[in-house]
């Protein structure tokens, strides 16, 4: 049975229509080896990028807006095909790579001293810190000390859906030149609304491993070795961005 989830790559319709078979199946070894490699396409990716930016390219903001379009459109065929993943499971983190090199360059360039050229090294911080909550969600899953309960389930999905809508509606205020405030604030609201979906986002992982631990206890068919992998990487991805987005709050002035 498969859990409840928010990320949308490990939803009901998904699972629904899939064929379990007796034949080649997942395993949770194969998964690993298919998210270590999705991850490393992603920091290739990321890398050029974030040399372009710092060189002054002006390709730079056309990959980071092509990869954010095509990553999205690859990440839905990737989530209706399932069969399809070891493609476009590839294509999304190449884009991915792309945008968050680009992302991630403009962060750490804002946040340099103009008066002593140092910066604050906010991108390594937030490469360790997700690397580091990763491992911490890992243990607490196989340790039990968090169970995927319903409770738990309905609390995550709650929370992911009153994020979803106040993103939402930060979009929407963007094309009339306004925003939602606490969103983007520094202040201890701002900071506070950070941590809570740094936390959310971080608790998706425990569902997200139960998700492939039953998949691979079913049977599922060897291809979804590399639709679960971009599961992870999709929650992954998310994490770092927000974390991101928290450090660069608390180390503005």
């Amino acid at each position: 049975m498969l859990e409840k989830t928010s990320n949308p790559a490990f939803s009901d319709s998904v699972f629904n229509n899939l064929s379990f078979t007796y034949g080649d199946t997942m395993t949770i070894k194969g998964t690993a080896n298919k998210a270590l490699t999705l991850l490393a396409t992603i920091l290739v990716a990321a890398l050029a990028t974030w040399k372009m930016a710092y060189a002054g390219n002006a390709l730079v903001t056309p990959l980071m807006m092509g990869g954010l379009i095509v990553g999205t459109i690859f990440s839905f065929i990737t989530i209706f095909k399932p069969e399809k993943a070891k493609f476009t499971s590839i294509v999304y983190a190449i884009c991915e790579g792309l945008v968050l090199g680009a992302i991630s360059a403009f962060y750490e360039m804002s946040m340099v001293d103009p008066t002593t050229g140092e910066g604050h090294g906010i991108v390594f911080n937030a490469i360790l810190l997700t690397i580091g909550v990763f491992f911490v969600m890992l243990y607490l899953y196989k340790q039990r000390i968090i169970e995927p309960t319903r409770k738990f389930m309905i609390g995550l999905c709650a929370a992911m859906g009153a994020i979803a809508i106040v993103y939402l509606v930060d979009i929407v205020m963007g094309f009339f030149g306004s925003s939602v405030g606490f969103l983007h604030s520094s202040g201890p609201l701002g900071i506070g609304i950070s941590l809570i979906i740094v936390v959310v986002a971080a608790l998706n992982f425990i569902l997200d491993f139960k998700n492939v631990e039953n998949c691979v206890a079913q049977g599922a068919p060897l291809y979804m070795e590399w639709y679960c992998a971009f599961g992870l990487m999709m929650t992954l991805v998310w994490l770092y961005l927000e974390m991101l987005r928290l450090l660069s709050k608390l180390n503005r002035d």
